[in-house]
């Protein structure tokens, strides 16, 4: 495909630099529409695009240099004539591939499922080699810059999903020069500060808010027990947190409760259908069944949530062991003398002869529906016990993290979760149903969020309600390239998962490795349309998103105020951004988490604007306020210390004097 000069017109540049677009030049685009937009990269017409995709065998062209030249990003995937007019060229010599490092994470495995002989290519002198084969050093992945744009080269074509080769792309791209022109502020992540003990907690914060976290959900069962060392060290936490505009959420991981309680209580361990203390990997499971055992923890957990100022809770993963179900008694549980006892009343024989002897399936079909029953009530049990905290601090949200088990339907026998008994009491409780998605489905590809989506939505009209968890760990399945999620296939998973869910969550922050931090908001974000057209840029979103932006901007005919010096922050709907001619620096509000609604300028200094929130909303000045009115009456929620404001959970008007 050729293009033409007047494709090099101001114009066309202006908008491929503000969209970021991308156009894949050949019939056959291959998985290239799933890696860029991945990362927020839209489709454009060739004249829009900055992104130009060049597939094996394109031809050469002096047009491809101009292109280069005026500030486009070219790719050459695999052999061609193209790619040898930039100097990449075949040798004489093959090498065959199977192991790659790749400069953005050079110690990690990247291992190909099927090796592949490749010609060792000749790269031009003073080109960054990004990756290559491991053991010949064979270059597989260079690039440079030229002019205003930059050249990256592939020695074989990306696959097709995208990852299973080179899994670090977009970060190359990102090396040669390319922002991603979208970003998001909505992720979560689950929080352990075993990984983070002895860290710059305000560092991290920030590192944090930048990669689109708006909350952590913070490993409670630390904290459970008093120990001044600790409380001190999750207030500062806390503190960092808010200051950066990130939530923090109490994540208990009930029927663990904490490993002094553990220690404190042999009589409550939960016990498995070996009749053995149910410690089971990491978790010591607690017998919530038993009334003393479960006043007792709730004593502590309400304990927990009063001396510490979290936005809200998490009950995450209130159901049994173990995924092999019945066929794996050392592990399988609720087997305590309670269980056994109130099951026996209701069907006349004990739950422990199906270990022994006892093999008819209709019996063992009642105790299966028996504790997927059992679940949902220690489940309701716990929501309303929650429910009853919140009513002491309303501010508190609440989320139940509940195992898929319309996805993978064996989750339900396996360890008693079951989402139908769970969801109608969403009316009743308002939470979020954080859907996890269970191990046995790591392995398959980021297409399945949109279904997972669409069975639960079977299941409940409050769609809103629902959020996705995605695992980044690493998986026991055999998975290429790489073990974990990282990535192209990382941001695939995210991208995919934001389409499907208003809110995702990421298990588990220390487990995101470096390389994918600066692109996890832009893989987050999503828009329906992004268009340029005659100087303003026309944006439509369902949730809301950032837009890179440099300098002032209006919107919708006015001069925004929720900006900094890299986004312009939008609500949901369709706006029309353009550049700000003022040049007097106005306060602004760097970062908001709670859904905007509405921002403006008014006379005398003043920012106002509308929100909705479930938890408390925390919104980030670039100085400190010197006012604050919520709903037309004088408040003060300043965070001491900081220019960041702590405003109330729900539907509110804000006007806020900074100057």
């Amino acid at each position: 495909m050729r293009l033409r000069a007047s494709l090099l017109l101001l114009p066309a540049l202006l908008q491929a630099a503000t969209t970021g677009g991308f156009r894949v030049l050949a019939d056959d685009p291959g998985a290239w529409p799933q890696v860029l937009s991945a990362i927020g990269f839209q489709a454009q017409p060739s004249a829009a695009a900055r992104i130009l995709v060049l597939r094996p065998g394109a031809s050469a062209s002096p047009e491809w240099q101009t292109r280069v030249e005026q500030g486009a990003l070219l790719i050459l995937e695999g052999e061609s004539s193209a790619a040898e007019m930039f100097g990449f060229r075949r040798s004489n010599e093959n090498v065959r591939v199977a192991s790659v490092e790749d400069v953005h994470r050079p110690k990690l495995s990247i291992v190909w499922q099927t090796p592949v002989e490749l010609p060792r290519f000749v790269v031009p002198r003073g080109v960054r080699v990004f990756a290559k084969e491991r053991w010949s050093g064979a270059p597989l992945v260079a690039g440079f810059h030229q002019g205003s744009g930059a050249v990256l080269w592939l020695a074989a074509p990306i696959g097709q999903r995208g990852y299973e080769r080179f899994p670090y792309l977009p970060q190359a791209l990102v090396d040669l020069g390319l922002d991603p022109p979208l970003r998001s502020s909505r992720l979560w992540a689950f929080f352990d500060s075993s990984y983070r003990s002895r860290v710059d907690l305000d560092y991290f914060a920030q590192r944090w808010r930048a990669s689109g976290i708006a909350a952590l959900q913070v490993a409670a069962w630390h904290f459970y027990d008093h120990d001044p060392e600790r409380e001190d060290y999750l207030r500062r936490l806390i503190t960092a947190c808010h200051r950066a505009g990130i939530l923090v959420y109490a994540w208990l991981e009930l029927p663990h409760v904490s490993e002094k309680f553990w220690n404190d209580h042999p009589e409550w361990r939960e016990k498995t259908a070996v009749q053995q203390d149910a410690q089971l990997d990491w978790r010591k499971l607690m017998n919530l069944a038993n009334r003393e055992c479960a006043q007792a923890v709730k004593n502590g957990v309400k304990d927990l949530i009063h001396r510490f100022d979290w936005d809200g809770v998490n009950l995450a993963e209130l159901y049994f062991e173990s995924l092999e179900g019945v066929s794996n008694p050392s592990r399988f549980t609720p087997m305590n003398q309670d269980v056994r006892a109130e099951f026996r009343r209701a069907y006349g024989f004990d739950p422990m002869e199906l270990f022994q002897g006892r093999t008819d399936p209709a019996d063992q079909r009642r105790f299966l529906d028996f504790r997927a029953e059992l679940a949902r009530r220690i489940q309701e049990e716990w929501l309303d016990t929650l429910d009853r905290i919140r009513k002491q601090s309303p501010h508190l949200d609440l989320v139940l993290t509940h195992v898929d088990d319309r996805f993978d339907t064996g989750m339900r026998d396996a360890i008693g979760a079951d989402a139908a008994r769970v969801l109608p009491l969403l009316p009743r409780y308002r939470f979020t149903f954080l859907i996890e998605d269970p191990a046995t489905v790591w392995n398959q590809g980021p297409q399945r969020y949109p279904e997972i989506a669409r069975r639960y939505a079977a299941l409940t009209d409050r769609s809103q309600d629902l959020a996705i968890d995605i695992n980044v760990v690493e998986r026991y399945q055999d998975v290429y390239p790489t073990r974990q999620q990282t990535g192209t296939e990382l941001f695939q998973l995210v991208h995919l998962a934001s389409q499907s869910f208003l809110r995702v969550a990421l298990y588990f922050e220390n487990s995101l490795l470096p390389p994918d931090l600066p692109l996890l908001s832009s893989a987050a974000a999503t828009v329906r349309r992004l268009e340029y057209q005659g100087g303003k840029l026309t944006v439509e979103s369902l949730q809301g998103v950032g837009i890179a932006w440099s300098g002032p901007a209006v919107v919708d005919g006015r001069e925004w105020p929720v900006t900094d010096d890299r986004t312009v922050w939008l609500p949901a709907g369709t706006h029309v951004l353009e550049q700000a001619s003022a040049t007097r620096q106005r306060a602004r509000i760097l970062a908001f988490n709670g859904t905007l609604e509405f921002a403006q300028y008014l006379p005398g200094g003043r920012i106002e604007l509308s929100y909705h929130s479930r938890a408390r909303a925390l919104a980030v000045l670039d100085h400190s306020p010197l006012a604050c009115e919520i709903d037309g009456a004088l408040a003060s929620f300043p965070l001491a210390g900081s220019p960041t404001l702590v405003l109330p959970a729900g539907q509110h008007v804000v006007t806020i004097r900074a100057e």
